[in-house]
């Protein structure tokens, strides 16, 4: 193709040129950019049309750079379920599609005596506009007062109230692990075990607590052999319940505070040739896609991970899309009921 010499080349507009063809202040235009709601509408649209007829493209840099930020979104997490991780970048993603927010996720070492200075190099490094934080160590008021320091917004996820609306989304889990355990006690069990978290872990004092008070309530004695602990992971659930199901008489039915655990106590089961539900009745904790996909499918509480983590995200952006202080910061877990419960024998 011969080019005409005499065309002249393409300028790309600037702000400037957007700021001057839409008759308002660069700053203006700034805010237009920015999702800023501290503008008329009629303002907005004028400067939105002017940009769309010039093509004119934000330079991203020159926007971190006057922000004093970048437009990214942190996940910190030490967790060792995958598949909540998962969940929860799937919820974040979901909060930014349309927006020009990254995410970026950075898992720790919470036994490491280093964390809070990882995490703070992290923080600088990347110089993230805010932090979504799993538990458990969001449960560390450290780490919240360091992204305080660090001028970066964070929100805390968790199974209790951890924070103050605006930087905290919370689950009941007490309330669900205690439904959860008032219907095995409604289908006839009595001897019933239990699969606690790891300690240090709020969620498993929470689903612990929730186990308790249903017992109570119902008059049940929870001897101390028919607890153990576990670490959420599918080998811990199978060692747990390789201990309660050495117990003479045995538990009817097992309560494990997450899924990957109670795919163990199903697996342990059956390699003792049991019947489930027949002669042992499992409820877990998540609905995380094992909890459907094995048999029988799983009796469990669902964990909103992936909702709780979009109204995370949307609470840190709410300058610059739906959402932020209307996101709600409570959620409900509700039990869902499959085939891995029934009434015990006799």
């Amino acid at each position: 193709m011969i080019r005409d010499a005499s065309a002249k080349p393409f300028v790309k507009p600037t702000i400037n040129d957007i700021a001057r063809l839409s008759g308002v202040s660069k700053k203006t235009v700034s805010r237009v950019i920015n999702r800023s709601p501290l503008l008329n509408e009629e303002t907005r649209k004028r400067v939105e049309e002017v940009i769309r007829e010039t093509g004119y493209i934000p330079n991203p840099q020159a926007r971190a750079l006057a922000l004093g930020r970048n437009y990214l979104i942190g996940l910190v997490h030490d967790n060792p379920n995958a598949q909540m991780v998962m969940n929860a970048q799937q919820g974040i993603l979901d909060a930014l599609r349309d927006t020009e927010f990254e995410l970026i996720v950075r898992p720790v070492d919470r036994g490491s005596r280093t964390m809070l200075d990882d995490i703070h190099a992290f923080l600088q490094r990347h110089r993230l506009y805010g932090a979504v934080l799993l538990p458990p160590i969001s449960e560390d008021d450290r780490l919240a007062q360091l992204c305080r320091d660090a001028n970066c917004r964070y929100v805390r996820m968790g199974s209790a109230e951890l924070d103050d609306a605006d930087h905290m989304v919370a689950s009941n889990d007490r309330d669900a692990v205690q439904e959860a355990t008032h219907f095995l006690i409604a289908q006839g069990h009595r001897r019933i075990g239990l699969v606690t978290g790891p300690s240090g872990f709020r969620s498993g004092a929470e689903r612990r607590a929730g186990f308790e008070a249903a017992l109570q309530q119902a008059g049940i004695k929870l001897p101390r052999g028919l607890v153990v602990e576990g670490n959420y992971t599918f080998e811990s659930g199978v060692a747990a319940a390789d201990k309660l199901l050495d117990l003479l008489p045995r538990p009817t039915a097992i309560f494990a505070s997450n899924d990957e655990m109670a795919a163990g106590v199903l697996h342990a089961a059956r390699v003792r040739g049991l019947d489930v539900p027949g002669d042992l009745s499992i409820i877990g904790f998540d609905d995380t896609p094992v909890a459907a996909h094995i048999w029988p499918p799983l009796t469990t509480v669902r964990w909103p991970i992936a909702t709780m983590a979009r109204s995370a995200a949307l609470k840190l952006i709410g300058d610059f899309g739906e959402g932020g202080e209307d996101e709600p910061s409570l959620f409900h877990s509700s039990l869902i009921r499959r085939a891995s419960v029934a009434a015990p024998k006799g």
